[in-house]
């Protein structure tokens, strides 16, 4: 069963950081790029970053600079650097692939 997983959210203060993975496993994760989203209560489902399979690299404007997404094919996972998180970086995490799949999340809370 193809699945990918979340981990490495929690409770930072502003301007803190956090380093999220998702780990895929019942297929080849090489060859998908891989999107991390982000759900927020009242504004819904934001795309974050994603990256290719080839490690070429894209990111929403409001986190360019502060995030850095990047994969490590040999461990099958893919991660989330987040640097100066601020209180509206606060949401679910997830990452998906073009495909359909994504994983159940891991939560991220910036908070004083």
């Amino acid at each position: 069963e193809a699945q990918l997983v979340e981990t490495g959210g929690g409770l930072v203060q502003p301007g803190g950081s956090l380093r999220l993975s998702c780990t895929g496993s019942g297929f080849t994760f090489s060859l998908y790029p891989i999107k991390w989203f982000r759900q927020v209560p009242g504004k819904g489902q934001e795309w974050v970053a994603s990256i290719d399979y080839d490690s070429d690299t894209y990111y929403e404007d409001s986190v360019k600079g502060r995030f850095t997404i990047s994969r490590d094919n040999a461990k099958n996972t893919a991660y989330l650097q987040m640097d100066s998180l601020k209180i509206e970086d606060t949401g679910l995490y997830y990452c998906a692939t073009d495909n359909g799949m994504r994983g159940q999340g891991t939560q991220v809370t910036v908070s004083p």
